[in-house]
């Protein structure tokens, strides 16, 4: 199979060229009619402006729906009370504050968490030094029949 660079060209006929031109030029004429009595000086700009616009373009005007256009806000229009977004670098700066509070708090023993901890602490340390006394008496009433065995 070739390829499509051998095929052959394409010319337009010069009878479609005419024809396109005064369609052209009747849609010029039609619009400088509806315009009424203007000077000179409007006609020469007009034309500019649809020699600077060619084709399609120039006959129907339509507005990107994708595209989102700046709107510059005056100084009065601005709300300062509104809470604005944060952005992400703020946020980790922000939750990183907050821990460290948090923190703070909890080796001061004012969370709900730190005040069970140390509840928790304390009943172990009551449980170890209960069971110690025990080992201690157990000891001595040991050293108590190996004496009296003697």
């Amino acid at each position: 199979k070739k390829g499509h660079k051998g095929r052959g060209k394409q010319f337009s006929n010069p009878e479609e060229i005419d024809r396109q031109m005064r369609a052209q030029r009747e849609m010029e004429e039609n619009g400088g009619a509806e315009k009424g009595s203007s000077s000179e000086s409007e006609e020469e700009s007009s034309s500019d402006d649809e020699s600077e616009r060619s084709g399609v373009e120039g006959l129907i005007e339509i507005e990107n729906p994708n595209r989102v256009s700046q709107k510059n806000k005056k100084v009065a229009e601005v709300d300062v009370s509104a809470p604005r977004e944060l952005s992400r670098r703020e946020e980790e700066i922000e939750k990183q504050k907050s821990k460290e509070r948090y923190m703070k708090l909890h080796l001061e023993g004012k969370t709900e968490q730190a005040r069970a901890d140390l509840a928790r602490l304390a009943i172990i340390k009551k449980q170890r030094e209960e069971a110690a006394k025990k080992r201690d008496e157990l000891r001595k009433k040991e050293a108590e029949e190996a004496k009296a065995k003697r």
